[in-house]
Protein backbone atom coordinates (compact mmCIF):
# COMPACT_ATOMS: atom_id res chain seq x y z
CA UNK A 1 0.00 0.00 0.00
CA UNK A 2 1.06 3.59 -0.90
CA UNK A 3 1.51 5.80 1.55
CA UNK A 4 1.68 9.99 1.51
CA UNK A 5 3.73 10.36 4.59
CA UNK A 6 1.25 12.79 5.74
CA UNK A 7 -0.58 13.28 9.09
CA UNK A 8 -3.67 14.73 9.53
CA UNK A 9 -1.83 18.68 10.44
CA UNK A 10 -0.42 18.61 7.33
CA UNK A 11 -3.57 17.74 5.35
CA UNK A 12 -4.93 20.20 7.35
CA UNK A 13 -2.38 23.32 6.04
CA UNK A 14 -2.51 21.19 2.43
CA UNK A 15 -5.92 22.47 1.78
CA UNK A 16 -5.86 25.61 3.07
CA UNK A 17 -3.13 26.01 0.40
CA UNK A 18 -4.51 24.33 -2.28
CA UNK A 19 -8.20 25.02 -1.84
CA UNK A 20 -8.42 27.45 0.81
CA UNK A 21 -11.94 29.50 -0.66
CA UNK A 22 -13.55 25.90 -1.09
CA UNK A 23 -16.44 24.81 1.14
CA UNK A 24 -16.00 22.64 3.90
CA UNK A 25 -18.06 22.47 6.63
CA UNK A 26 -22.03 23.16 6.80
CA UNK A 27 -23.44 23.66 10.27
CA UNK A 28 -27.12 23.94 10.71
CA UNK A 29 -28.02 26.88 12.95
CA UNK A 30 -32.21 26.85 13.23
CA UNK A 31 -34.75 27.39 11.21
CA UNK A 32 -33.16 26.06 8.23
CA UNK A 33 -30.26 27.96 8.24
CA UNK A 34 -26.43 27.07 7.82
CA UNK A 35 -23.18 28.38 9.10
CA UNK A 36 -20.46 28.00 6.39
CA UNK A 37 -16.75 27.35 6.58
CA UNK A 38 -14.42 27.38 3.75
CA UNK A 39 -11.00 25.53 4.46
CA UNK A 40 -9.24 28.93 5.06
CA UNK A 41 -11.76 29.87 7.45
CA UNK A 42 -11.86 26.46 9.50
CA UNK A 43 -8.27 26.25 9.59
CA UNK A 44 -7.59 29.91 10.81
CA UNK A 45 -10.68 29.24 13.22
CA UNK A 46 -8.88 26.15 14.68
CA UNK A 47 -5.64 28.38 14.76
CA UNK A 48 -6.61 30.87 16.80
CA UNK A 49 -8.12 28.32 19.31
CA UNK A 50 -4.78 26.34 19.58
CA UNK A 51 -3.26 29.52 20.47
CA UNK A 52 -5.71 29.74 23.00
CA UNK A 53 -5.28 26.42 24.61
CA UNK A 54 -1.09 27.49 24.65
CA UNK A 55 -1.64 30.33 26.80
CA UNK A 56 -3.09 28.37 29.11
CA UNK A 57 0.65 26.84 29.85
CA UNK A 58 -0.59 23.23 30.27
CA UNK A 59 2.21 20.67 30.17
CA UNK A 60 3.34 19.17 26.81
CA UNK A 61 1.14 16.62 25.71
CA UNK A 62 -2.00 17.29 28.07
CA UNK A 63 -5.18 15.70 27.60
CA UNK A 64 -7.87 18.20 26.32
CA UNK A 65 -11.93 16.79 26.66
CA UNK A 66 -14.36 17.09 23.83
CA UNK A 67 -17.94 16.42 24.92
CA UNK A 68 -20.16 17.42 21.96
CA UNK A 69 -22.73 15.89 19.51
CA UNK A 70 -21.46 16.50 15.81
CA UNK A 71 -20.69 19.93 14.61
CA UNK A 72 -17.99 22.25 12.63
CA UNK A 73 -16.72 22.96 16.14
CA UNK A 74 -16.09 19.74 17.11
CA UNK A 75 -13.87 18.86 13.72
CA UNK A 76 -12.27 22.23 14.33
CA UNK A 77 -11.46 21.39 18.24
CA UNK A 78 -10.16 18.44 17.67
CA UNK A 79 -7.47 20.19 15.00
CA UNK A 80 -6.78 23.16 17.61
CA UNK A 81 -5.98 20.26 20.35
CA UNK A 82 -3.45 18.92 17.95
CA UNK A 83 -1.88 22.04 16.79
CA UNK A 84 -1.21 23.29 20.59
CA UNK A 85 0.54 19.94 21.19
CA UNK A 86 -2.27 18.12 23.24
CA UNK A 87 -3.98 15.02 22.86
CA UNK A 88 -7.86 14.93 22.43
CA UNK A 89 -10.10 13.02 24.09
CA UNK A 90 -13.54 12.65 22.86
CA UNK A 91 -16.31 12.13 25.08
CA UNK A 92 -19.87 10.54 23.79
CA UNK A 93 -22.46 12.84 23.92
CA UNK A 94 -25.07 10.43 26.03
CA UNK A 95 -23.30 8.99 28.85
CA UNK A 96 -24.06 9.29 32.37
CA UNK A 97 -22.36 11.99 34.90
CA UNK A 98 -20.38 8.70 36.29
CA UNK A 99 -18.88 7.33 33.16
CA UNK A 100 -18.03 11.17 32.19
CA UNK A 101 -16.16 12.09 35.69
CA UNK A 102 -14.53 8.39 35.08
CA UNK A 103 -13.06 9.42 31.46
CA UNK A 104 -12.20 13.03 32.83
CA UNK A 105 -10.50 11.67 35.66
CA UNK A 106 -8.93 8.67 33.99
CA UNK A 107 -7.32 10.73 31.01
CA UNK A 108 -6.16 13.33 33.47
CA UNK A 109 -7.80 15.83 30.91
CA UNK A 110 -6.45 19.41 31.61
CA UNK A 111 -9.97 21.65 30.11
CA UNK A 112 -12.84 20.25 28.48
CA UNK A 113 -14.49 21.86 25.28
CA UNK A 114 -18.07 21.96 25.71
CA UNK A 115 -20.59 20.98 22.85
CA UNK A 116 -24.38 20.65 21.40
CA UNK A 117 -25.95 18.78 24.11
CA UNK A 118 -29.24 17.12 24.68
CA UNK A 119 -28.84 16.20 28.82
CA UNK A 120 -25.70 18.66 30.19
CA UNK A 121 -27.74 18.50 33.52
CA UNK A 122 -26.99 14.99 32.91
CA UNK A 123 -23.62 14.93 32.85
CA UNK A 124 -22.37 18.08 34.42
CA UNK A 125 -22.15 16.42 37.67
CA UNK A 126 -19.45 14.58 36.71
CA UNK A 127 -17.16 17.63 35.34
CA UNK A 128 -15.10 19.09 38.11
CA UNK A 129 -16.09 22.83 38.62
CA UNK A 130 -12.04 23.51 38.69
CA UNK A 131 -11.75 22.52 35.52
CA UNK A 132 -11.17 24.70 32.85
CA UNK A 133 -14.46 24.22 30.26
CA UNK A 134 -15.25 25.88 26.77
CA UNK A 135 -18.13 26.25 25.17
CA UNK A 136 -19.46 25.38 21.54
CA UNK A 137 -21.74 28.07 19.73
CA UNK A 138 -24.43 25.53 20.01
CA UNK A 139 -23.65 24.25 23.69
CA UNK A 140 -26.68 24.84 26.42
CA UNK A 141 -26.84 27.86 28.60
CA UNK A 142 -23.52 28.11 30.48
CA UNK A 143 -21.34 30.55 32.33
CA UNK A 144 -17.81 29.24 30.37
CA UNK A 145 -15.90 31.17 28.21
CA UNK A 146 -17.12 31.22 24.16
CA UNK A 147 -15.43 29.62 21.32
CA UNK A 148 -16.49 32.45 19.34
CA UNK A 149 -15.27 35.28 22.16
CA UNK A 150 -11.79 33.45 21.99
CA UNK A 151 -12.07 33.74 17.99
CA UNK A 152 -12.25 37.28 17.57
CA UNK A 153 -10.03 37.71 20.39
CA UNK A 154 -7.47 35.71 19.88
CA UNK A 155 -4.47 36.05 17.27
CA UNK A 156 -3.82 32.71 15.22
CA UNK A 157 -0.86 30.59 15.76
CA UNK A 158 2.24 31.26 13.65
CA UNK A 159 3.45 28.90 11.50
CA UNK A 160 3.09 25.24 10.49
CA UNK A 161 2.81 22.83 13.85
CA UNK A 162 4.80 19.43 13.26
CA UNK A 163 3.63 16.35 14.89
CA UNK A 164 5.28 12.92 14.41
CA UNK A 165 3.94 10.24 13.54
CA UNK A 166 4.63 7.96 16.74
CA UNK A 167 3.03 10.80 18.64
CA UNK A 168 -0.08 10.19 20.93
CA UNK A 169 -2.85 11.71 18.82
CA UNK A 170 -6.17 10.78 20.49
CA UNK A 171 -7.39 8.65 23.47
CA UNK A 172 -10.83 6.77 22.74
CA UNK A 173 -12.86 5.57 25.11
CA UNK A 174 -14.62 2.39 24.14
CA UNK A 175 -18.45 2.34 24.64
CA UNK A 176 -18.03 0.03 27.34
CA UNK A 177 -20.58 -3.27 26.43
CA UNK A 178 -19.15 -4.39 30.24
CA UNK A 179 -17.32 -2.52 32.66
CA UNK A 180 -15.64 0.58 32.72
CA UNK A 181 -14.15 2.08 29.85
CA UNK A 182 -10.78 1.38 28.57
CA UNK A 183 -8.42 4.76 26.74
CA UNK A 184 -7.24 3.29 23.27
CA UNK A 185 -4.38 4.99 22.66
CA UNK A 186 -3.96 6.28 18.57
CA UNK A 187 -1.06 7.91 17.36
CA UNK A 188 -0.79 10.04 13.97
CA UNK A 189 0.59 7.44 12.15
CA UNK A 190 -2.50 4.97 13.30
CA UNK A 191 -4.80 8.01 12.04
CA UNK A 192 -2.58 8.46 9.07
CA UNK A 193 -2.53 4.27 7.98
CA UNK A 194 -6.12 4.17 8.30
CA UNK A 195 -7.13 7.19 6.38
CA UNK A 196 -5.10 6.70 3.12
CA UNK A 197 -6.16 2.72 3.15
CA UNK A 198 -10.07 3.47 3.44
CA UNK A 199 -9.26 6.32 0.38
CA UNK A 200 -7.58 4.12 -1.65
CA UNK A 201 -10.17 1.66 -0.81
CA UNK A 202 -13.09 3.21 -1.85
CA UNK A 203 -11.69 5.29 -4.45
CA UNK A 204 -12.60 8.95 -2.44
CA UNK A 205 -12.41 12.03 -4.23
CA UNK A 206 -13.08 15.71 -3.69
CA UNK A 207 -15.99 15.48 -5.07
CA UNK A 208 -17.96 13.67 -2.14
CA UNK A 209 -20.24 14.81 0.07
CA UNK A 210 -20.75 13.22 3.15
CA UNK A 211 -23.15 13.64 6.05
CA UNK A 212 -21.49 13.62 10.02
CA UNK A 213 -24.15 12.09 12.30
CA UNK A 214 -23.36 9.06 13.84
CA UNK A 215 -21.10 9.88 17.09
CA UNK A 216 -17.31 11.60 16.44
CA UNK A 217 -16.46 10.05 19.54
CA UNK A 218 -16.39 6.64 17.80
CA UNK A 219 -13.76 5.63 15.63
CA UNK A 220 -15.93 4.59 12.64
CA UNK A 221 -17.31 7.92 12.60
CA UNK A 222 -13.28 10.10 13.02
CA UNK A 223 -11.94 7.63 10.35
CA UNK A 224 -14.23 7.61 7.26
CA UNK A 225 -15.57 11.04 7.87
CA UNK A 226 -13.67 13.46 9.66
CA UNK A 227 -10.12 12.01 8.42
CA UNK A 228 -11.46 10.72 5.14
CA UNK A 229 -13.06 14.29 4.66
CA UNK A 230 -9.32 15.18 5.67
CA UNK A 231 -7.13 13.45 3.51
CA UNK A 232 -9.77 13.99 0.52
CA UNK A 233 -10.27 17.57 0.81
CA UNK A 234 -13.95 17.24 0.24
CA UNK A 235 -17.27 18.19 2.10
CA UNK A 236 -18.90 17.73 5.52
CA UNK A 237 -22.36 18.85 6.39
CA UNK A 238 -23.91 18.16 9.96
CA UNK A 239 -27.34 17.02 11.19
CA UNK A 240 -29.07 19.63 13.13
CA UNK A 241 -31.41 17.24 15.02
CA UNK A 242 -33.35 13.69 14.87
CA UNK A 243 -36.63 16.20 14.19
CA UNK A 244 -34.43 17.51 11.21
CA UNK A 245 -32.83 14.45 9.80
CA UNK A 246 -34.60 14.05 6.44
CA UNK A 247 -33.57 17.77 5.51
CA UNK A 248 -29.96 17.12 6.51
CA UNK A 249 -29.73 14.58 4.50
CA UNK A 250 -31.30 16.00 1.74
CA UNK A 251 -29.25 19.28 1.89
CA UNK A 252 -26.14 17.32 2.16
CA UNK A 253 -27.22 15.00 -0.67
CA UNK A 254 -24.18 12.37 0.32
CA UNK A 255 -22.44 10.24 -2.12
CA UNK A 256 -21.22 8.14 0.94
CA UNK A 257 -23.34 7.19 3.42
CA UNK A 258 -22.48 5.42 6.48
CA UNK A 259 -25.00 4.13 9.13
CA UNK A 260 -25.37 1.64 12.23
CA UNK A 261 -27.55 -1.98 11.67
CA UNK A 262 -30.71 0.04 13.92
CA UNK A 263 -30.86 2.95 11.84
CA UNK A 264 -31.07 0.76 8.93
CA UNK A 265 -33.52 -1.37 10.16
CA UNK A 266 -35.63 1.92 11.20
CA UNK A 267 -35.17 3.57 7.66
CA UNK A 268 -36.91 0.58 6.36
CA UNK A 269 -39.52 0.26 8.93
CA UNK A 270 -40.58 4.00 7.78
CA UNK A 271 -40.44 2.77 4.42
CA UNK A 272 -42.57 0.05 4.64
CA UNK A 273 -45.31 1.64 7.06
CA UNK A 274 -45.84 3.71 3.77
CA UNK A 275 -45.59 1.31 1.26
CA UNK A 276 -46.17 -2.32 2.59
CA UNK A 277 -43.76 -5.18 1.37
CA UNK A 278 -46.35 -6.61 -0.68
CA UNK A 279 -47.37 -4.47 -2.07
CA UNK A 280 -43.39 -3.01 -2.88
CA UNK A 281 -42.74 -6.86 -3.69
CA UNK A 282 -45.80 -6.39 -6.40
CA UNK A 283 -44.23 -2.94 -8.05
CA UNK A 284 -40.91 -4.00 -8.43
CA UNK A 285 -42.00 -6.69 -10.80
CA UNK A 286 -43.14 -4.00 -13.37
CA UNK A 287 -40.26 -3.13 -15.36
CA UNK A 288 -41.55 0.06 -16.16
CA UNK A 289 -42.67 1.35 -12.47
CA UNK A 290 -39.56 -0.58 -10.79
CA UNK A 291 -36.91 2.04 -11.95
CA UNK A 292 -38.79 5.06 -10.77
CA UNK A 293 -40.57 2.93 -7.48
CA UNK A 294 -36.58 2.60 -6.80
CA UNK A 295 -35.73 6.08 -7.44
CA UNK A 296 -38.51 7.70 -5.15
CA UNK A 297 -38.02 5.80 -2.52
CA UNK A 298 -34.28 6.31 -2.36
CA UNK A 299 -34.60 10.16 -3.16
CA UNK A 300 -37.56 10.24 -0.16
CA UNK A 301 -34.76 8.99 2.55
CA UNK A 302 -32.21 11.62 0.82
CA UNK A 303 -29.75 8.69 -0.86
CA UNK A 304 -30.80 9.49 -4.24
CA UNK A 305 -26.95 10.26 -4.90
CA UNK A 306 -25.11 7.68 -2.42
CA UNK A 307 -22.40 6.07 -4.52
CA UNK A 308 -21.53 4.04 -1.52
CA UNK A 309 -23.43 3.10 1.65
CA UNK A 310 -22.08 1.23 4.47
CA UNK A 311 -23.04 0.06 7.68
CA UNK A 312 -20.70 -1.01 10.77
CA UNK A 313 -20.70 -1.49 14.43
CA UNK A 314 -22.83 -4.61 14.75
CA UNK A 315 -23.87 -7.54 12.61
CA UNK A 316 -27.01 -6.53 10.21
CA UNK A 317 -29.23 -9.02 8.80
CA UNK A 318 -29.37 -10.76 5.23
CA UNK A 319 -33.15 -9.66 4.85
CA UNK A 320 -32.08 -5.88 5.62
CA UNK A 321 -28.78 -6.24 3.37
CA UNK A 322 -31.22 -7.97 0.55
CA UNK A 323 -34.08 -5.29 0.82
CA UNK A 324 -31.54 -2.27 0.66
CA UNK A 325 -29.96 -3.62 -2.78
CA UNK A 326 -33.48 -4.83 -4.70
CA UNK A 327 -34.08 -1.41 -4.23
CA UNK A 328 -30.52 -0.81 -5.81
CA UNK A 329 -28.51 0.54 -2.98
CA UNK A 330 -25.04 -2.29 -2.17
CA UNK A 331 -25.22 -1.81 1.09
CA UNK A 332 -21.36 -3.09 1.99
CA UNK A 333 -20.67 -4.16 5.48
CA UNK A 334 -17.53 -3.30 7.28
CA UNK A 335 -15.85 -4.42 10.47
CA UNK A 336 -12.92 -2.92 12.67
CA UNK A 337 -12.90 -1.87 16.15
CA UNK A 338 -11.87 0.99 18.51
CA UNK A 339 -8.26 -0.32 18.63
CA UNK A 340 -7.67 -0.53 15.14
CA UNK A 341 -9.52 3.17 14.39
CA UNK A 342 -12.02 0.57 12.57
CA UNK A 343 -9.70 -0.20 9.93
CA UNK A 344 -9.46 -3.82 9.12
CA UNK A 345 -12.33 -5.77 6.83
CA UNK A 346 -14.94 -4.47 4.01
CA UNK A 347 -16.79 -5.74 1.30
CA UNK A 348 -16.24 -4.34 -1.74
CA UNK A 349 -18.88 -3.33 -4.24
CA UNK A 350 -18.96 -6.29 -6.62
CA UNK A 351 -17.01 -8.72 -4.37
CA UNK A 352 -19.72 -8.51 -1.37
CA UNK A 353 -20.99 -11.60 0.11
CA UNK A 354 -24.33 -11.66 2.55
CA UNK A 355 -22.95 -12.81 6.03
CA UNK A 356 -19.54 -12.01 5.87
CA UNK A 357 -17.81 -8.68 6.73
CA UNK A 358 -15.64 -8.71 3.31
CA UNK A 359 -11.98 -8.94 2.88
CA UNK A 360 -8.87 -6.90 4.42
CA UNK A 361 -8.24 -3.77 4.07
CA UNK A 362 -4.73 -3.29 2.30
CA UNK A 363 -2.22 -3.31 4.78
CA UNK A 364 -3.99 -5.65 7.09
CA UNK A 365 -3.24 -8.89 8.02
CA UNK A 366 -5.17 -11.33 9.50
CA UNK A 367 -5.34 -15.10 10.78
CA UNK A 368 -7.43 -17.24 13.30
CA UNK A 369 -6.17 -18.48 16.07
CA UNK A 370 -6.61 -22.22 17.34
CA UNK A 371 -9.30 -21.31 19.15
CA UNK A 372 -11.25 -19.83 16.14
CA UNK A 373 -10.29 -15.96 17.19
CA UNK A 374 -10.06 -13.28 15.19
CA UNK A 375 -6.24 -12.05 15.12
CA UNK A 376 -5.48 -8.03 13.16
CA UNK A 377 -2.54 -6.86 12.88
CA UNK A 378 -1.86 -3.30 10.74
CA UNK A 379 -0.06 -0.26 11.14
CA UNK A 380 -3.47 1.46 12.61
CA UNK A 381 -3.39 -0.66 15.59
CA UNK A 382 -2.94 0.96 18.72
CA UNK A 383 -0.48 2.08 20.73
CA UNK A 384 -2.07 0.02 24.05
CA UNK A 385 -4.49 1.22 26.07
CA UNK A 386 -3.65 3.98 28.43
CA UNK A 387 -2.29 3.31 32.06
CA UNK A 388 -2.88 -0.12 31.49
CA UNK A 389 -0.18 -2.07 30.40
CA UNK A 390 -1.61 -4.80 31.87
CA UNK A 391 -4.64 -5.34 29.76
CA UNK A 392 -2.55 -4.48 26.81
CA UNK A 393 -0.33 -7.51 27.37
CA UNK A 394 -3.38 -9.47 27.28
CA UNK A 395 -4.75 -8.25 24.37
CA UNK A 396 -1.94 -8.39 22.14
CA UNK A 397 0.08 -11.40 20.99
CA UNK A 398 4.09 -11.66 20.99
CA UNK A 399 4.40 -10.97 17.34
CA UNK A 400 1.92 -8.15 17.64
CA UNK A 401 -1.50 -8.87 16.21
CA UNK A 402 -4.72 -7.59 17.86
CA UNK A 403 -6.95 -10.20 19.92
CA UNK A 404 -10.43 -9.40 18.74
CA UNK A 405 -12.40 -11.32 21.11
CA UNK A 406 -14.34 -12.44 17.94
CA UNK A 407 -14.40 -15.84 16.40
CA UNK A 408 -14.53 -16.00 12.97
CA UNK A 409 -13.82 -17.78 9.72
CA UNK A 410 -12.54 -16.89 6.47
CA UNK A 411 -13.67 -18.17 2.97
CA UNK A 412 -11.52 -18.93 -0.24
CA UNK A 413 -11.09 -15.29 -1.22
CA UNK A 414 -10.46 -14.24 2.33
CA UNK A 415 -13.53 -12.82 3.20
CA UNK A 416 -14.24 -12.77 6.93
CA UNK A 417 -17.82 -14.28 8.26
CA UNK A 418 -17.74 -13.32 12.16
CA UNK A 419 -19.36 -16.50 13.98
CA UNK A 420 -19.92 -14.68 17.97
CA UNK A 421 -18.30 -13.46 20.46
CA UNK A 422 -15.55 -15.53 22.66
CA UNK A 423 -16.59 -14.19 25.71
CA UNK A 424 -20.38 -14.07 24.77
CA UNK A 425 -20.28 -17.55 24.19
CA UNK A 426 -22.54 -19.62 26.97
CA UNK A 427 -22.70 -23.36 28.12
CA UNK A 428 -26.53 -25.03 28.43
CA UNK A 429 -27.12 -27.22 31.18
CA UNK A 430 -26.19 -29.95 28.80
CA UNK A 431 -22.64 -29.05 28.52
CA UNK A 432 -23.06 -27.57 24.94
CA UNK A 433 -21.70 -24.21 23.65
CA UNK A 434 -23.96 -21.53 22.75
CA UNK A 435 -22.84 -18.27 20.03
CA UNK A 436 -25.85 -16.28 21.06
CA UNK A 437 -24.86 -13.57 17.43
CA UNK A 438 -25.63 -16.60 15.21
CA UNK A 439 -29.19 -17.40 16.39
CA UNK A 440 -29.72 -13.31 17.11
CA UNK A 441 -29.15 -12.83 13.48
CA UNK A 442 -31.91 -15.25 12.23
CA UNK A 443 -34.51 -13.60 14.03
CA UNK A 444 -33.08 -10.18 13.52
CA UNK A 445 -34.53 -11.50 9.74
CA UNK A 446 -37.84 -10.67 10.87
CA UNK A 447 -39.36 -7.34 10.34
CA UNK A 448 -41.41 -7.00 12.90
CA UNK A 449 -38.32 -7.62 15.57
CA UNK A 450 -36.51 -3.86 16.21
CA UNK A 451 -33.76 -5.98 18.51
CA UNK A 452 -33.28 -9.33 20.54
CA UNK A 453 -30.87 -10.95 22.74
CA UNK A 454 -30.33 -14.45 23.29
CA UNK A 455 -29.28 -15.75 26.41
CA UNK A 456 -29.69 -19.21 28.81
CA UNK A 457 -26.82 -19.87 30.32
CA UNK A 458 -27.11 -23.28 32.20
CA UNK A 459 -30.66 -24.04 31.16
CA UNK A 460 -31.48 -26.96 29.18
CA UNK A 461 -31.68 -24.95 25.76
CA UNK A 462 -31.34 -21.04 25.07
CA UNK A 463 -34.62 -18.57 24.96
CA UNK A 464 -34.65 -14.97 23.08
CA UNK A 465 -35.82 -11.53 24.44
CA UNK A 466 -37.19 -9.79 21.68
CA UNK A 467 -38.13 -5.48 21.39
CA UNK A 468 -40.52 -5.26 18.47
CA UNK A 469 -39.97 -2.55 16.16
CA UNK A 470 -41.60 0.69 17.33
CA UNK A 471 -44.59 0.91 15.11
CA UNK A 472 -45.79 -2.57 16.41
CA UNK A 473 -44.89 -1.71 19.83
CA UNK A 474 -47.59 0.74 19.62
CA UNK A 475 -50.02 -1.90 18.82
CA UNK A 476 -49.80 -3.85 21.59
CA UNK A 477 -52.98 -2.90 23.28
CA UNK A 478 -55.30 -4.19 20.25
CA UNK A 479 -55.74 -7.93 21.32
CA UNK A 480 -56.08 -8.61 17.53
CA UNK A 481 -52.68 -7.24 16.52
CA UNK A 482 -51.15 -9.04 19.30
CA UNK A 483 -52.54 -12.71 18.41
CA UNK A 484 -51.27 -12.15 14.72
CA UNK A 485 -47.72 -10.74 15.85
CA UNK A 486 -47.69 -13.96 18.63
CA UNK A 487 -48.53 -16.74 15.81
CA UNK A 488 -45.80 -14.65 13.74
CA UNK A 489 -42.91 -15.11 16.18
CA UNK A 490 -44.60 -18.79 17.15
CA UNK A 491 -43.66 -19.62 13.40
CA UNK A 492 -40.63 -17.42 13.26
CA UNK A 493 -38.85 -19.78 16.44
CA UNK A 494 -39.82 -22.86 14.58
CA UNK A 495 -38.25 -22.01 11.41
CA UNK A 496 -35.06 -21.23 13.80
CA UNK A 497 -35.00 -24.03 15.42
CA UNK A 498 -35.74 -26.58 12.01
CA UNK A 499 -32.30 -24.66 11.13
CA UNK A 500 -29.86 -25.28 13.92
CA UNK A 501 -28.65 -28.20 15.86
CA UNK A 502 -30.95 -29.39 19.05
CA UNK A 503 -28.78 -27.55 21.32
CA UNK A 504 -29.21 -24.43 19.78
CA UNK A 505 -33.52 -24.76 19.66
CA UNK A 506 -34.96 -21.44 21.56
CA UNK A 507 -37.01 -22.59 24.00
CA UNK A 508 -38.94 -19.57 24.01
CA UNK A 509 -38.73 -15.79 22.73
CA UNK A 510 -40.09 -13.40 25.64
CA UNK A 511 -41.36 -10.15 24.02
CA UNK A 512 -40.51 -7.26 26.02
CA UNK A 513 -42.22 -3.88 26.88
CA UNK A 514 -39.40 -2.03 28.31
CA UNK A 515 -37.44 0.46 26.09
CA UNK A 516 -34.08 -0.59 25.08
CA UNK A 517 -32.34 2.82 25.12
CA UNK A 518 -28.53 4.89 25.80
CA UNK A 519 -30.50 6.64 28.25
CA UNK A 520 -31.09 3.28 30.82
CA UNK A 521 -28.00 1.78 30.23
CA UNK A 522 -29.26 -0.88 27.90
CA UNK A 523 -27.42 0.51 24.68
CA UNK A 524 -23.39 1.56 24.31
CA UNK A 525 -23.09 5.05 22.75
CA UNK A 526 -23.27 3.21 19.44
CA UNK A 527 -26.30 1.46 20.00
CA UNK A 528 -24.87 -2.00 20.37
CA UNK A 529 -26.73 -4.02 23.25
CA UNK A 530 -25.05 -4.33 26.69
CA UNK A 531 -25.50 -7.99 26.68
CA UNK A 532 -24.71 -8.18 30.76
CA UNK A 533 -27.30 -4.91 31.69
CA UNK A 534 -30.20 -6.88 29.56
CA UNK A 535 -29.47 -10.16 31.09
CA UNK A 536 -29.37 -8.72 34.62
CA UNK A 537 -32.57 -6.81 34.57
CA UNK A 538 -34.82 -10.08 33.20
CA UNK A 539 -32.40 -12.42 35.24
CA UNK A 540 -35.44 -12.80 37.98
CA UNK A 541 -38.14 -13.57 35.95
CA UNK A 542 -36.19 -17.02 33.36
CA UNK A 543 -37.21 -19.56 35.86
CA UNK A 544 -40.78 -18.53 35.75
CA UNK A 545 -40.59 -18.16 31.97
CA UNK A 546 -38.67 -21.82 31.53
CA UNK A 547 -41.86 -22.87 34.20
CA UNK A 548 -44.53 -21.71 31.70
CA UNK A 549 -43.81 -24.15 28.84
CA UNK A 550 -45.22 -21.69 26.15
CA UNK A 551 -43.25 -21.29 23.04
CA UNK A 552 -43.68 -17.15 22.78
CA UNK A 553 -44.21 -15.10 26.43
CA UNK A 554 -45.05 -11.54 27.29
CA UNK A 555 -43.24 -9.97 29.66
Amino acid sequence: MKTTSKLPLDMIYHWEATIGDSLYLTQPIGNGQVDEFTWRRAADEAQRMAAYLKSLDLPVGSSIGLISKNCAQWVMADWAIWMSGYVSVPIYPTLNATTVGYILEHSECKALFVGKLDDWDMMKPGVPETLHCISFPSSPPTDFITWNDIIRDTAPLEGKVKREADELATLVYTSGSTGQPKGVMLSFGNMAFAAEGGTQTLGLSPNERMLSYLPLAHVFERTFVELGSLYNGFQLYFAESMDTFVADVQRAQPTLFLSVPRLWVKFQHGVLQKLPQKKLNLLLKIPVVSGVIKKKILNGLGLGKVKLAGSGSAPLSNDVLNWYRSLGLELLEGYGMSENLAYSHMNKPGRSRIGYVGEALPGVEVRISDNGEVLIKSPATMMGYFKDEERTRETMTEDGFLKTGDKGELDEMGRLKLTGRTKEMFKTSKGKYIAPAALENRLMANQSIEMVCVSGANQTNPFALVLLNENLRAQMADPAVRKTVEAELNTLREQVNHAVDPHEKLAFITVVTDEWSIENSFLTPTLKLKRNVVEAAYESQVEDWYGQRKPVIWQ
